[in-house]
């Protein structure tokens, strides 16, 4: 049966609820493919109506950026204006973060968007921790009767077929229950004309679905965050790790900018092993424990990941992800990137997007399920995610906090580490920056023990920092914890070892060795700095969204940034802007925060400390 077609999303909604009922329980895809006009007319429905119950199910909510110092508001509201300004904000998201949600309206994820939902306790209560494969089977267990997504759209003698595109990941899991009669739900699509259409799985016919929006007064832009520069301490972390990936293997990449860097880590390998090989033997002087690999990808990797980003186009491109598994070089079940990506894929020949596949999570994700096939393709396979803290014990905090509070999720981490060890020649490789900045005050990211895992201990496999690479499969607990030292910042290393030494898990005659002890933030800069000057490793290496003069201004607020976790640093900074003369590309970028002509004392005092910035940004 073909579906009913509708132009404004309020009648919709209004034969959503004749059609289902009162009891609402709506999936929304995770990230980019929430239907956002379906979505916002329910919860308005749902609003002025306290007899219908709508419960919404999701994961990545995505929001706009909420800047809120002067500097960042200046500096990052024409570029959420320029990216995300025909976004339409999902209205239950502001109902949460408000706490102004009526009673009868309920929102469930199982992934947050990093760090946007701390201390939201509608949002901490709610929160389902599982497993990305387990998400399905939670959403039909609560019932789910309406699933809402936005598509893609293609008409073919004169017949629509339209693409679930950005996120098959679950739905596609799902229609699989009810076509086995095990569920039963509708699924109500919204078109989007600038969702790439995907072959594959998600190519459906219309009468998959019960009804479609599909208008131009709803049609918008999709979310589109842009790609951040590459700092020298990912960097690191992206070499270290591209130097783990074998030729003729396979590869996963998870969500974060590290991703970015080491893409463009194997991309400098395949086109230059030499200089390749220079910036790692410089950034790890000595890495017994771990072969790594320097050469060129003649074979070529497959790419089997559940989130696919503009990095994979970068290396679709370079000719290193090219070994297909039935003609395609690329699975993956959900993706999200900037504009330029989106546009890459929406004007890539057919030829060419055949060989992108978007799949269900439980294929991407798991094993079982043409267990044999995926063994064969998923060969030497490196599963290469970002974690925020790990122990000496070899254990991941990737998800959230000690006490109880929830940063992100766990996502398809699990799924991949537990893939590396069901997979023969599989690694699961953890990444993570030694230090952050927290509360003013440097701490180390490798800790001792922390009251929250993501990861277990006994699925340690190999942690890589920008000090270098740990590899911990098979290791007793002492060496793993010498492992763990040998990558973690000097700062640090002493008080690390004493209190592993404390609980008598390490020898107390054991010395770190001395060409670990110069783990320091200055001799990776140095280590990196003659490929970076030489335009090896770029700040942007897969294209920007950002202005000349915005592209001056990121590495002063870098600074200033910095400095602000010290009033001595502070000072300088000040004192260095009043007695400077700004040059005209100075005055450009103080002109782009509003700095040209200082009004007020807390506009000079930026304005001093902006300028002084700027110039040490072109000094270092």
């Amino acid at each position: 049966m073909m579906p009913k077609f509708f132009s404004d999303p309020d009648p919709l909604a209004d034969e959503i609820i004749r059609d289902v009922g009162t009891d609402l329980v709506v999936g929304l895809p995770l990230g980019l493919g929430k239907a956002n006009h379906v979505v916002n007319a329910l919860y308005a429905r749902a609003c002025a109506d306290p007899d219908i119950k709508l419960t919404l199910l999701s994961a990545l909510t995505l929001e706009k950026p909420r800047p809120k110092a002067l500097i960042e508001r200046r500096f990052i509201t024409p570029v959420i204006d320029r990216l995300f300004g025909g976004y339409p904000d999902l209205a239950y998201a502001d109902g949460l973060r408000e706490k102004r949600l009526p009673p009868n309206i309920n929102v469930v994820e199982f992934f947050f968007l990093a760090g946007r939902w701390l201390h939201v306790p509608a949002a901490q209560q709610n929160y389902i921790s599982a497993n990305y494969t387990h998400a399905a089977s939670y959403l039909l267990a609560h019932g789910m009767n309406v699933v809402t997504q936005l598509v893609a759209k293609r008409v073919t003698r004169g017949v629509p077929r339209y693409s679930l595109s950005c996120n098959t990941d679950t739905t596609l899991d799902v229609l699989r229950e009810r076509q086995a009669g095990r569920a039963s739900f509708k699924l109500i699509a919204q078109v989007n004309s600038e969702l790439p259409f995907m072959p594959g799985e998600g190519d459906l016919p219309a009468e998959e679905f019960s009804a479609v929006l599909d208008s131009a007064a709803t049609d918008f832009p999709l979310f589109a965050p842009p790609s951040e520069p590459i700092s020298d301490t990912k960097y690191a972390i992206g070499l270290n790790a591209a130097s783990l990936v074998r030729d003729g293997g396979t590869l996963q990449v998870g969500i974060g900018q590290i991703g970015d860097a080491l893409a463009q880590g194997l991309i400098l390998r395949h086109r230059d092993s030499a200089a390749f090989h220079d910036v790692v033997a410089r950034l790890s002087p000595s890495r017994p424990d771990v072969a790594w690999e320097a050469h060129a990808f003649d074979t070529g990797l497959y790419g089997v990941s559940e989130m696919v980003t503009e990095a994979f186009i970068g290396l679709i491109d370079a000719g290193i992800l090219k070994r297909a598994i039935d003609g395609v070089v690329l699975h993956g079940a959900f993706f999200l990137g900037p504009k330029s990506f989106y546009r890459a894929l929406r004007e890539m020949p057919l030829d060419q997007i055949a060989r992108i596949q978007m799949m269900p999570v439980s294929f991407t994700n798991e094993l079982y399920g043409e267990e044999d096939q995926k063994r064969r393709a998923r060969v030497d396979a490196r599963f290469i995610n970002n974690t925020m803290m790990a122990t000496l014990l070899g254990a991941a905090v990737s998800d959230g906090l000690d006490d109880g509070q929830v940063v992100s999720g766990v996502g398809g981490q699990y799924n991949f580490v537990a893939q590396a060890f069901a997979l023969r020649g599989a690694r699961s490789v953890l990444t993570l920056e030694a230090t952050r900045q927290s509360g003013g005050a440097l701490k180390s990211n490798v800790l001792w023990r922390y009251g929250h895992e993501t990861i277990p201990r006994h699925l340690r496999d190999v942690f890589v920092t920008e000090y270098g690479v740990a590899d911990l499969r098979g290791k007793s607990d002492a060496d793993v914890i010498a492992g763990m030292l040998a990558i973690a910042d000097s700062r640090f290393q002493d008080e690390l070892s004493r209190l592993a030494k404390d609980a008598g898990k390490l020898p107390r005659d054991h010395e770190i060795p001395a060409v670990y002890r110069d783990n320091h933030p200055e001799r990776i800069a140095a280590a990196l700095k003659p490929a970076r000057e030489a335009g090896l490793l770029p700040s942007f290496p897969f294209g920007c969204d950002f202005t000349e003069v915005e592209l001056r201004l990121i590495p002063a607020l870098e600074i200033l940034q910095g400095a602000q976790h010290s009033s001595r640093a502070l000072v300088g900074l000040l004192w260095q802007g009043l007695v400077r003369t700004p040059d005209a590309a100075d005055e450009a970028c103080l002109a782009r925060l509003g700095l040209d002509r200082p009004k007020t004392w807390p506009e000079r005092f930026y304005r001093a400390l902006v300028s002084a910035a700027l110039a040490r940004s072109r000094a270092g």
